[in-house]
């Protein structure tokens, strides 16, 4: 998953500290049973909040317990192997296994245990990175190419359920720039791009078509800055800036409208043999799809508001707290965008977009641990009342239908 340091140029940050004194609180019991009498028992401590919940790990941790087996007589039996078993499936297809870890706990050649109470400790260390054979597609990093290679490394997923359980993966955070460090710090306004080169990715100007009333055919250009890296905490706001340019000063006047911005954090979720891929145009639909992850708003801004023909607009997009993070895996990725769909607003009509695509697109990464020391803030305006979130759906021509999918199986919380 994720180093538990974060690396900025040459220096690196303090450690993380992962878990409290005594994560492995829950005692879980499981036994099988014959003709009705429990006679097999497998114990395991886990970080679950109660013993009635699945047993729940994160990366790195132990696994341990114990087996006990109660015999009213002699019985034939070889061999006694804990399994740890990890797999990615989806309905109709085949599960995949990722991780198979084994102890043997018991074993005699005679075949026999004797009569009685028997009692077998177990420990695993659940790795943080996993081989996969499934390399069909996947560019294997340059450090691990080599003829006849079979496997890649990855690292292990997060714990992932849409029922609205906790996800919990640690990935290497990314200070930002010096600047935006010191705005959070001091609680100022954050540097644009011109005066924080550093702190901002700056898309390629955009241009766009649209009819303005019904009457006046006009062409507009945009550009969105969000901050840098492109990698936020869930439960963090995403600095953006939007700049609009026109040399029609209505159609500026109207689409600077903070309502008019039609910006979406999308998450895809890929499923199948190409789901880390990244260049896979044709998805199929019943492995790959979209949903909102929220939506951004804006408020005017005093920059550029003496130049004519320009339009800026401040704004952010939070991230939710139940948002999961992201994360890429063998058939089974969960990827996050901004999308910038066309401009809605009363008395303007876009022209030649098609529908459903967006304007731009820019990648991003969730994570779920801010490194130590920052606290990025909100910047909107005191007093600000954040607008209702338009239907996504309806922005990327989406029909309600009822999407039902699998996307754990077998243990993932």
């Amino acid at each position: 998953m994720a180093d538990d340091k974060a690396a900025d140029g040459d220096k690196e940050l303090p450690t993380y500290s992962r878990a409290g004194p005594g994560p492995y609180r829950t005692e879980h019991k499981y036994s099988l049973e014959n003709k009705g009498k429990p006679w097999l028992f497998i114990f395991v401590k886990s970080r679950a909040a109660t013993p009635a919940a699945p047993p729940f790990f994160l990366e790195n941790d132990i696994v341990a317990g114990r087996v006990e087996l109660e015999a009213d007589k002699s019985e034939a039996i070889k061999t006694i192997t804990v399994t740890i078993q990890g797999g990615a499936t989806a309905v109709g297809q085949e599960e995949q296994v990722f991780l198979e870890l084994n102890e043997t706990v018991w074993s005699d050649k005679s075949g026999k245990i004797t009569k009685g109470k028997h009692s077998w400790p177990f420990s695993f260390t659940l790795p943080t990175k996993v081989d996969s054979p499934d390399v069909k597609g996947i560019t294997l990093p340059p450090e691990i190419k080599m003829k006849g290679a079979k496997m890649i490394t990855v690292d292990a997923p997060p714990s992932f359920s849409e029922r609205g359980s906790p996800a919990y993966i640690d990935y290497k955070a990314e200070p930002p720039s010096a600047l935006r460090q010191l705005a959070y710090k001091e609680g100022t306004d954050l540097i644009g791009p011109d005066g924080d080169p550093a702190g901002w990715k700056v898309s390629p100007p955009v241009k766009f078509k649209g009819r303005l009333f019904d009457a006046v055919d006009v062409e507009l250009e945009c550009t969105l800055a969000v901050a840098t890296p492109l990698a936020f905490t869930i439960g963090s706001p995403i600095p953006l800036i939007l700049t609009l340019r026109s040399e029609n000063q209505q159609a500026l006047d109207t689409l600077a409208a903070p309502n008019a911005v039609k910006l979406y954090l999308v998450r895809s979720i890929a499923m199948g043999s190409d789901a880390m891929q990244d260049d896979v145009v044709d998805r199929r639909s019943n492995s790959f799809f979209e949903s909102n992850g929220g939506q951004a708003y804006f408020w005017p801004s005093n920059e550029g508001a003496q130049e004519p023909g320009k339009r800026v607009l401040r704004g952010e997009l939070d991230v939710k707290k139940q948002t999961k993070p992201s994360f890429l895996f063998p058939r089974l990725t969960i990827r996050y965008s901004l999308e910038l769909k066309p401009f809605d607003i009363t008395g303007f009509a876009s022209v030649g977009v098609e529908a459903g695509k967006s304007l731009l697109s820019e990648p991003v990464k969730i994570t779920t641990r801010q490194i130590p020391g920052i606290t990025p803030r909100s910047y909107a305006p005191p007093g600000y009342e954040k607008p209702p979130e338009s239907d996504f759906n309806s922005a990327v021509g989406y029909l309600e239908n009822g999407n039902q999918r699998f996307f754990h199986h077998g243990g993932f919380a």
